[in-house]
C-alpha cells in the first residue's frame, strides 16, 4: 500500500434490499459505515470499534465474512489519493443509530449511487449484480 493511499474498513449491511450508508456532518455524500485502524488493531477489532462508536452497536465478531477489498478514488482529495476499503459483512445486536460524527443514517438502492462516492458506488453495483440490492 502506498503512503499516499488510505486504508479504511467498512461494514456491508443490507436490509429490505437496501445497503446502510451513513452521512458525516459537514458531507454531502453517504458513506459506508466504517473507518480506519488504530495502530496495532485488526480488522475485525478496528471494525467493531468504529461501527460501536458510529452506530451505536455491537458486531458480532464470530459472524464476520469478507465481502471485497476496494481500491478507488479518495473522496475530497485534489491530489489523486486513493482509498483501500477491506469490507466485510457481519451480524450484530442492537439498532443502528447515528452518533459520533454521524449526521444521519439512509438505506440506499443502487439507484441511489450518485449519492456516494467511488467506493460506495462500487459496493452497490457489486450488490446490485448480485441481486442482493434494488
Amino acid at each position: 500500500m502506498s503512503e499516499a493511499e488510505i486504508d479504511s474498513l467498512a461494514w456491508i449491511h443490507v436490509r429490505d434490499r437496501r445497503l446502510l450508508s451513513v452521512r458525516t456532518e459537514g458531507k454531502a455524500k453517504f458513506y459506508l459505515p466504517g473507518g480506519k485502524r488504530e495502530p496495532g488493531e485488526g480488522d475485525v477489532a478496528g471494525l467493531c470499534r468504529e461501527i460501536r462508536e458510529e452506530l451505536g452497536i455491537e458486531l458480532d465478531p464470530l459472524s464476520f465474512r469478507f465481502f471485497a477489498v476496494l481500491n478507488e478514488q479518495a473522496d475530497g482529495y485534489a491530489d489523486g489519493r486513493r482509498v483501500r476499503m477491506t469490507c466485510y459483512t457481519a451480524g450484530h445486536r442492537g439498532e443502528p443509530v447515528p452518533g459520533r460524527e454521524i449526521a444521519e443514517s439512509a438505506w440506499l438502492s443502487s439507484g441511489d449511487a450518485h449519492l456516494c462516492p467511488p467506493a460506495g458506488r462500487r459496493v452497490l453495483g457489486l450488490l446490485a449484480d448480485a441481486g442482493v440490492v434494488d
